[in-house]
C-alpha cells in the first residue's frame, strides 16, 4: 500500500467536520478533522484523528468542552452551530408583551354591543335541569 503525501504513513485520508455543543454550559463549536488510515507492524488497521496539524483523540469517543471542561457534549453534523448563530444575528429583537387594556368609558358603563360577562353566565351550563 502506499502512503498518501503529507501523511506519513497513512493509507487513506478523510476529512470530516462536526459540530458540538456542550450540554452544561451551552458552549457550540465546530471542527475539522483529517482520519487518517494506518497499518500497524502487525498489520492491524488504526486511524488517527488530526486537527489543525495536531494527533487529537477521536472526537466521538469522549469530547470535551473547551469552555468548560464539561464531558456532556452533543455532536451534531457539520454547519449547525454556524447556522444557529446566523439565525440569532438576523433575528429582529422583539418587544417585551405585557398587559393590554381594552379602553373603557370614564364612568364604567358598557358601550353598545359591548357584553360584561359573569361567573353565572358562565357556570349556566352545568347546573343540573330540575325534573
Amino acid at each position: 500500500m502506499s502512503e498518501i503525501a503529507g501523511h506519513p504513513g497513512a493509507t487513506a485520508v478523510v476529512k470530516e467536520s462536526y459540530s458540538f455543543a456542550c450540554m452544561r454550559c451551552g458552549h457550540g463549536w465546530e471542527q475539522s478533522y483529517e482520519i487518517e488510515h494506518h497499518i500497524d507492524g502487525d498489520g492491524r488497521e488504526f486511524v488517527q484523528y488530526t486537527a489543525d496539524g495536531r494527533v487529537v483523540p477521536s472526537p466521538l469517543s469522549r469530547p470535551t468542552c473547551a469552555n468548560c471542561d464539561h464531558h456532556v457534549v452533543r455532536i451534531m453534523r457539520p454547519g449547525r452551530v454556524a447556522a444557529t448563530r446566523d439565525a440569532a444575528h438576523r433575528q429582529q429583537p422583539t418587544p417585551a408583551a405585557g398587559p393590554v387594556e381594552a379602553p373603557t368609558p370614564a364612568d364604567g358603563t358598557p358601550q353598545p354591543g359591548e357584553h360584561h360577562w359573569h361567573l353565572s353566565d358562565l357556570l349556566h351550563v352545568f347546573q343540573r335541569k330540575a325534573s
